[in-house]
């Protein structure tokens, strides 16, 4: 059992309170997943810049200090910030180099995000811990998403954590197990592929990766998911430009999504969105068996 909440702002004037009302959210499903937890966030100008690129960093062996020193005698005008368990860098330079610097110097550390507008932060501990560690409550922009996890298919560290973003700008969170992970870990493996965990979601999130690095559209990306895994899921997945829900066959996992004009939100359970202003005009629904639900910014 995990929690998933996630959050699309279609009114500018809410991106301030993107955090707060997150937090909120993420607060409410902590009981779903006291092992770990962990948010994406698009367009927060503390760790996306406009104009940068951003590479989020689960840091190794190594502190904040020292890579930063390190990265800046590659990049001059890099920033790291210290979110704890996480490190966010962002510089303006092409988002391949600054991922390519900051695995130079990073001393073991894995990337667990990267692009123009996403920044990943995710850990070890209780999620309203967390939330705070991250200083969620203060962030910004147009899009998030987070998970509190229970574990099941793999150990508790930070990078067993979800979101898993391993394409640009995008990022998966799940609910339940992949019952063919290893199988399609194998084939992915064989293609080139690497991974940081043995977690089952981040099969998932390389296959979704694979599918929209071939030009399929993330709607298209599911609807192949769906075909291709076998297992329970619920899964909630963001680019820079979409958000989008699936359910496996028999949708066992909860889901509840509300929509207004002014955002769209889903999460675990209906409490999570409680919170959400004007949620007592929202048309609220339960996502059908892998019908795929996409909305674009």
């Amino acid at each position: 059992m995990c929690g998933i909440a996630g959050l699309h702002l279609r009114e500018p004037s809410l991106y301030p309170r993107l955090g707060e009302l997150l937090t909120g959210m993420l607060c409410q499903i902590t009981e779903r997943g006291p092992d770990s937890a962990g948010i994406a966030v698009y367009g927060d100008p503390r760790w996306s810049p406009p104009g940068q690129s951003t590479v989020s960093l689960l840091p190794g062996d190594a502190g904040a200090q020292e890579i930063g020193t390190a990265l800046r005698e590659r990049l001059p005008e890099a920033v790291v910030v210290d979110a704890g368990q996480t490190l966010v860098v962002h510089a303006a330079t092409d988002p391949g180099a600054l991922v390519a610097a900051v695995r130079a110097v990073a001393g073991g550390g894995i990337v667990i995000g990267q692009g123009e507008d996403l920044a990943v932060l995710k850990g070890v501990g209780h999620p309203q811990a967390l939330a705070a560690e991250f200083r969620l409550e203060s962030a910004q922009g147009w899009q998030g998403v987070a998970h509190t996890r229970m574990a099941t298919e793999s150990a508790v560290t930070p990078q067993g954590s979800h979101p898993f973003s391993v394409g640009p700008d995008q990022c998966l969170v799940h609910n339940g197990s992949f019952a063919n992970h290893a199988t399609i870990r194998r084939e992915l493996r064989a293609a080139g592929m690497t991974f940081d965990s043995e977690n089952d979601s981040e099969v998932g999130a390389r296959f979704v990766a694979a599918q929209l690095a071939a030009g399929y559209d993330l709607e298209k990306s599911l609807k192949l998911l769906c075909e291709r895994f076998d297992g329970f899921y619920t899964l909630l997945v963001a680019t820079r430009d979409s958000f989008a829900v699936v359910r496996d066959a028999i949708a066992c996992k909860p889901a509840v999504v509300a929509e207004t004009p002014q955002w769209v939100a889903m999460a675990s359970e209906y409490r999570s969105l409680a919170g959400l202003p004007g949620i007592e005009n929202a048309r609220i629904f339960e996502p059908e068996p892998e019908e795929v639900y996409a909305w674009q910014r």
